[in-house]
């Protein structure tokens, strides 16, 4: 018989890089601060995968998870968040909530992956976010945003990789690029998935997103209050390549399709 459909799993598999996420934030912030960051916030966290790693990176770290979606927070409580130890789960709070409110408690550093502040479509939109999470960070707190671009990011275009999952097999992942008007700078995105089986599950997750640049972000981040904004692009190796480092940089190759970390320094 077939396995059934794990939608979270799929993505968590072919989507997400926690440990790759842990160190690159602890490494930003270890290069401005001197310092090793102890505490997370996680905005639009999902299944939460980066929250869990970053208290298993450390045993004195915290984190919040912050998203308005129950589902994946559900799904993230009986599986990631079930493989961390007793001390490391006390470490852990998920919120379900808008991540433009203001929660309290404050953070060494906020992140948002995977692009997904892209939703916000509208520039006072992403103001109220960005003075939402200024006004959660601690005082030498930053704030990571993963951005991605390129005019490999805005064409028309299907993408497929092939990916294993354990107890499952071998599977294919789609990311579809719909469409994308140059006027309004909105794209339709989606994630679709075939099973071992050959079943296809389309339109697993759709994105309706603008694609920020990073001058815009930057400049946004300013008038928020941050004292200066970072961009952090990957190097490449001797094949061409990127190498999965990141170094701060004043400017950028115009790559087909390039992903950067715009870093908001309170």
């Amino acid at each position: 018989m077939a396995k059934p459909f794990d939608l979270y799993r799929y993505y968590e598999n072919s989507v997400q890089t926690p440990t790759e996420h842990v160190d690159i934030f602890g490494r930003i912030f270890r290069e401005l601060r001197s310092r090793d960051a102890m505490s997370l916030k996680e905005d639009f966290c999902g299944t939460f995968l980066i929250s869990c790693e970053w208290v298993r990176s450390h045993p004195e770290r915290s984190a919040i998870g912050v998203d308005l979606d129950s589902h994946p927070i559900a799904y993230g409580k009986k599986n990631g968040f079930k493989d961390l130890k007793t001390s490391e789960k006390k470490r852990v709070k998920i919120l379900q909530k808008n991540v433009c409110d203001i929660i309290g408690k404050k953070s060494d550093i906020i992140g948002a992956g995977n692009f997904s502040f892209f939703i916000f479509k509208q520039r006072q939109a992403l103001k109220d976010y960005f003075s939402a999470a200024y006004g959660n960070l601690s005082r030498e707190g930053i704030f990571i945003l993963e951005m991605a671009g390129g005019p490999g990011f805005i064409r028309t275009a299907r993408e497929q990789r092939t990916y294993k999952l354990k107890g499952v097999g071998k599977y294919t992942y789609y990311w579809d690029q719909k469409s994308y008007d140059p006027v309004t700078a909105y794209g339709m995105y989606a994630i679709h998935f075939k099973e071992p089986s050959g079943n296809l599950r389309k339109d697993c997750f759709i994105y309706d997103w603008r694609v920020w640049t990073i001058p815009e972000i930057r400049e946004v981040m300013l008038e928020c209050g941050f004292s200066d904004v970072g961009v952090y692009w990957e190097t490449t190796g001797s094949d061409g390549k990127g190498t999965g480092e990141y170094v701060r940089t004043e400017s950028g190759d115009n790559d087909y399709a390039w992903i950067a970390f715009v870093v908001g320094i309170k």
